[in-house]
C-alpha cells in the first residue's frame, strides 16, 4: 500500500492553481467547486509540461508552481492554525507591544516555512503522480453562503478504489475562496502539522524561535 505521506505529496495541492484572472474577468464570484475543478486541470498541465525540463531546471518548475499556488492558498491562515494556542487572538492581546511584534514576526516566518515546504514537498510528489486521473465531484447542495465549505476530489491510481481528498475552502476578506486545509482519506494535514508543532513547542519550553529554527515538515 502506498504511504500516506507520498499520497499527501501527490494530491494535496494537485488541484490548487491560480484562478485570480478568472475571478477578475467574471461578473459573478467563482465558486469553491469551480476553483478546485479549474485548477485541477491547470496543475496537471503544469506538471505535464515540466516533464521536459524539470531535471535540468527544477527551480523553473517550482517557481511556476508557486506563482499559481500563491493566489489560492491561505498559507498564513494555515500556519496560524498549526501554531494553535501560541497564535490565538487571546494570547496576542495578552502580550505587551514587544511581545506582539515578536509574535507577528514569528507568524510571518512560520508562514514562509510552510509555504516553502509545501511547494517543495508536494511539487515533487506531483511529478511522480502527474499521470493519475483526477475527478472533482460537484457537490449537489453546496451552500456558497457559508464561509467554509468542503469540495471532494477523487484520485484514481492503481488501487481498486480512488483516494478521496477533501479540500476545506474558506472565504478571504474579499470573498474569494482559499484553501484552508486538506483531508486525504482520514488523514488531516492541518492536525498532523499542529500535533508536531505542539510537540516541538513542549520540547523547547515554548520558545517559538527554537521551534522554527528546528522545524521539519511532518513526513509520516
Amino acid at each position: 500500500m502506498i504511504s500516506v505521506s507520498r499520497w499527501l505529496s501527490a494530491t494535496i495541492f494537485g488541484g490548487l492553481l491560480g484562478i485570480a484572472p478568472l475571478q477578475a474577468e467574471e461578473a459573478q464570484p467563482v465558486s469553491a467547486y469551480e476553483v478546485v475543478r479549474e485548477t485541477t486541470q491547470n496543475v496537471l498541465s503544469v506538471v505535464q509540461g515540466a516533464q521536459d525540463y524539470v531535471n535540468e531546471e527544477p527551480e523553473r518548475y517550482f517557481e511556476q508552481l508557486q506563482a499559481v499556488l500563491d493566489p489560492v492558498i491561505d498559507y498564513r491562515g494555515f500556519a496560524r492554525g498549526v501554531m494553535g494556542e501560541y497564535a490565538t487572538s487571546k494570547r496576542y492581546k495578552s502580550l505587551d507591544e514587544a511581545g506582539r511584534a515578536q509574535l507577528r514576526s514569528q507568524l510571518e516566518r512560520f508562514t514562509g516555512l510552510v509555504r516553502d515546504t509545501l511547494i517543495s514537498t508536494y511539487g515533487r510528489g506531483l511529478l511522480a503522480f502527474g499521470g493519475s486521473r483526477i475527478k472533482v465531484e460537484e457537490p449537489p447542495n453546496l451552500d456558497e453562503s457559508l464561509r467554509v465549505v468542503s469540495v471532494q476530489q477523487q484520485i484514481f491510481n492503481d488501487g481498486p478504489k480512488p483516494y478521496l481528498v477533501n479540500y476545506q475552502m474558506g472565504r478571504d476578506k474579499a470573498g474569494n475562496w482559499k484553501l484552508r486545509n486538506v483531508i486525504v482519506e482520514s488523514v488531516n494535514l492541518g492536525q498532523i502539522y499542529r500535533s508536531q508543532f505542539e510537540a516541538a513547542a513542549r520540547k523547547h519550553n515554548g520558545d517559538l524561535d527554537l521551534v522554527l529554527d528546528n522545524w521539519d515538515a511532518p513526513t509520516g
